[in-house]
């Protein structure tokens, strides 16, 4: 089709172009219509005055798809200055039902659980398209600053044999008359192949069997993870997760001309024991609590002026088997939380890369050191010192765009209640 976007148009005044998209609204004036087309690029202002290019328009429905071939025209008053006059429309798909809600408003009128009813409507809305922009932009700006660091896509399996790195929330499915099981991250995928090239990624869907119907869980999410050898301990991986999130936030305001918070050199860190110290929480509390992480976003803006805190050392039992321990404090990890304005949305930290440590780790945690032989056969053959991170996409981007509850961040969320559209 030989079209243009509704952005190209100041290009073309006094020219006659070919236009394409969705009536996104109808303004049936006594002496003049006007037909305001939706495209990818944005709003194109179509004015109607033939009696019979008239009449075909008041027939139409919004959401229609139409093709329109009109004269390009100065106009100050028009969306970017010009508008579309003595128009030709075809219609290539007219909407014969009902619309469940109205998309020419500024806001959508219907509460979340309509519009993720009828997803593939509410999704035109452009509240509901940015999130998914801006989702855009930071994953590309993800790939682009860890190919800058040297890092190697890869891509690992999502159906894995056994059910071993978080206990019991993974989701269970008959593979060829055995079970299986939707893989809740790639994280062994990613440690053996550091192995191969030391410094890898990967964007994909990870599956998380948990009973949580919050705001800000899903079942299905998209990581972005990463894992890089050759570390002295977690404050190299940190290091790299820092300029790696400066580039995504620069890849949004770049793409989607967004502000966005600045990322310092060097993100203030606390111990996990002066960040209960902070928020008043009781020496031997083994986790933060949200209400803590939010009370410890207000003291990196007020203390240090960032949106940005790390969080280390947590407790060694609060932290996977695979985590390394403090060498001047066992008792705690050489793992880490980064919260955004008071949200944990990256969790990372080095891992442990000798086998005889692994098969003890396994072994104090009372695990069969066979259910874990394909991943413990990498660490037999040689790995360096590594570690990683691991960034939930929705979670980000809710953070980033202000939204109250990740569904407005995905296209089609997957939660405890929802399995469809």
């Amino acid at each position: 089709m030989q079209r243009i976007l509704s952005t190209q148009l100041t290009a073309h005044v006094h020219e006659k172009v070919t236009i394409a998209g969705w009536i996104h609204r109808r303004r049936l004036l006594k002496s003049v219509a006007f037909l305001i087309v939706r495209d990818a690029g944005g709003l194109s202002q179509v004015v109607v005055t033939d009696p019979q290019t008239r009449e075909q328009l008041e027939r139409l429905t919004e959401e229609s798809v139409v093709e329109v071939s009109a004269l390009v025209t100065a106009n100050e008053q028009a969306p970017n200055g010009v508008e579309l006059t003595e128009p030709e429309i075809r219609v290539l798909s007219a909407v014969g039902v009902p619309l469940p809600f109205e998309l020419h408003r500024p806001a959508l009128s219907a509460g979340l659980p309509a519009q993720l009813d009828h997803a593939a409507l509410a999704l035109r809305h452009p509240s509901r398209s940015a999130n998914l922009r801006i989702a855009a932009a930071v994953t590309a700006g993800f790939r682009k600053a860890l190919e800058e660091q040297r890092f190697v896509e890869i891509h690992t399996p999502k159906i894995v044999e056994s059910a071993t790195e978080s206990g019991a929330n993974v989701f269970q499915l008959d593979y060829f008359g055995r079970p299986g099981y939707l893989a809740q991250s790639p994280q062994f995928y990613k440690q053996l192949m550091v192995g191969v090239f030391e410094r890898v990624f990967e964007v994909g869907p990870v599956f998380r069997a948990e009973p949580s119907d919050t705001a800000r869980h899903l079942a299905q999410y998209t990581s972005l993870d990463a894992e890089m050898g050759f570390v002295t301990d977690h404050r190299d991986v940190m290091a790299a997760l820092t300029r790696t999130l400066a580039g995504m936030l620069g890849e949004v305001t770049e793409r989607v001309g967004r502000e966005t918070p600045e990322v310092p050199a060097e993100i203030p860190a606390v111990h996990f024991t002066e960040a209960l110290r902070i928020v008043g929480a009781p020496v031997d509390e083994p986790d933060l609590a949200p209400a803590h992480e939010r009370a410890l976003g207000e003291w990196a803006r007020r203390e240090h002026g960032s949106e940005f805190l790390f969080v280390t050392g947590y407790p060694m039992r609060k932290r996977p088997f695979y985590t390394h321990p403090d060498p001047a404090d066992p008792a705690y990890s050489n793992g880490f939380d980064l919260l955004f304005r008071g949200l944990e949305i990256v969790t990372g930290g080095q891992r442990l890369h000798r086998y005889a440590d692994y098969v003890a780790a396994l072994q104090e945690a009372g695990e069969p050191l066979d259910a874990y032989r394909g991943y413990l056969d990498g660490f037999r053959y040689g790995m360096p010192p590594h570690g990683g991170w691991a960034i939930g996409l929705e979670r980000f981007v809710a953070r980033l765009t202000g939204a109250a509850n990740v569904r407005e961040t995905t296209a089609f969320p997957r939660d405890l209640n929802r399995i469809a559209p």
